[in-house]
């Protein structure tokens, strides 16, 4: 990375810098030089691009397919309420040259996938990692192995996050933490258990930080360690990760060279596709009075939306709760967006229910198509 020269401007913007014996003008230099990568745009991607921005990392990537949503934005500083509906990309890259003109802002509108990880990522100093699902966390740490890139993994539910540095030399990768996926739906989402609107502002700046780190060579970036943050009690505590030889991506002796289909490998397929009814249809089923309706979401999210006259049973407590749902007639089953309803569907099938079927895209798919006045979370 070659130096930039500091103009009047820039020595006053950056003059805390300045003033740091670890940065002084040449790391300065060092970081309007640099690029960086965030792979998401959404509740760690937030602050990250703030302070990387402020910092005058020179180039910063975003790679991003979602638009703002209002929901987003009790976490999301990045955006405002007038940008509610507008390209997340497109939305960062402003906000970063308000923030800072200095900054040159690559944004891609799409999502990261197999086909195009290489492509998007190459070329990047450091990656951060501000995805919220398992297959785009796999695909991240393959790609950062294969181009020789360390990234920055950050990871938040509720209270609690998580933060660490894989891929970098010497260091493990997201695989020797994690070998395999957890099942599909064992886990839940931000958006199905909630997270604390602060939190991602914490996990977020520390990715930050470890970018910076990494990008001036400074301090002991979290390399083989795993930083875990508790929010209820205010608690940091840390694991110590080593590199796996036997790590499939990153072991002496490597089987997975090029990228694959991740979301086949962490499990999610659609397996029970052909037992799914879309939200136009049962809703004509619904008005007629034909169909038991299940949600199998959490109290809390009943809370912001439900759809009067369901039976409400916990994906948890379903086991229990058989003999509450109809045997003789149609039911169909809902969840948020229909990833724990269709493991619902599943598990009633095998205790013998013939006709029943999950609520495909659940409720925020009935909130966008069939009642656009219901709340969406």
């Amino acid at each position: 990375m070659s130096g930039h020269a500091l103009d009047h401007d820039a020595l006053i913007r950056y003059s805390r810098h300045l003033t740091l014996s670890e940065v002084g003008v040449a790391g300065q230099q060092r970081l309007l030089a640099s690029r960086v990568m965030l792979v998401g745009a959404g509740g760690l991607g937030s602050p990250a691009a703030l302070y990387l921005g402020a910092a005058g990392v020179g180039t910063i990537g975003v790679v991003d397919g979602d638009r703002v949503e209002l929901s987003n934005l009790q976490r999301q500083v990045l955006y405002g309420t007038a940008d509610v509906g507008e390209p997340k990309p497109a939305s960062a890259a402003q906000r970063l040259r308000e923030l800072n003109p200095a900054v040159r802002v690559v944004a891609t509108g799409a999502r990261l996938d197999s086909g195009n990880a290489l492509d998007v990522l190459a070329g990047y100093d450091v990656v951060i990692d501000g995805s919220d699902n398992f297959p785009t966390r796999y695909l991240v740490n393959d790609a950062c192995v294969l181009l020789d890139q360390p990234y920055v993994y950050g990871a938040i539910l509720r209270f609690e996050g998580q933060v660490s540095v894989f891929a970098a030399p010497d260091g493990p990768c997201y695989r020797c933490l994690f070998r395999e996926p957890p099942p599909p739906d064992l886990i839940p989402s931000c958006a199905d258990a909630g997270v604390m609107g602060v939190l991602p502002g914490v996990i977020g700046t520390l990715q930050a930080l470890e970018a910076l780190k990494l990008l001036l060579g400074v301090g002991s970036p979290l390399v083989g360690r795993l930083l875990m943050f508790d929010g209820l009690r205010a608690e940091f505590r840390e694991i110590a990760l080593r590199r796996d030889p036997s790590c499939v991506v990153c072991g002496e002796h490597p089987t997975v060279t090029a990228l694959i289909d991740y979301e086949h490998f962490c499990g999610i397929s659609s397996p029970t596709q052909a037992f799914e009814v879309g939200v136009r249809q049962f809703a004509g089923e619904w008005r007629a009075g034909s169909v038991q309706l299940v949600d199998v979401r959490e109290s809390g999210e009943l809370a912001v939306c439900a759809i009067e006259g369901a039976l409400h049973v916990p994906l948890g407590e379903l086991p229990g709760r058989l003999l509450e749902i109809a045997r003789d007639r149609p039911v169909v089953v809902l969840c948020h967006t229909g990833n724990r309803s269709a493991r619902a569907t599943e598990m009633l099938r095998a205790a013998g229910f013939a006709n029943v079927r999950n609520l495909a895209g659940g409720i925020d798919a009935w909130a966008r198509e069939v009642d656009p006045a219901m709340p969406r979370y």
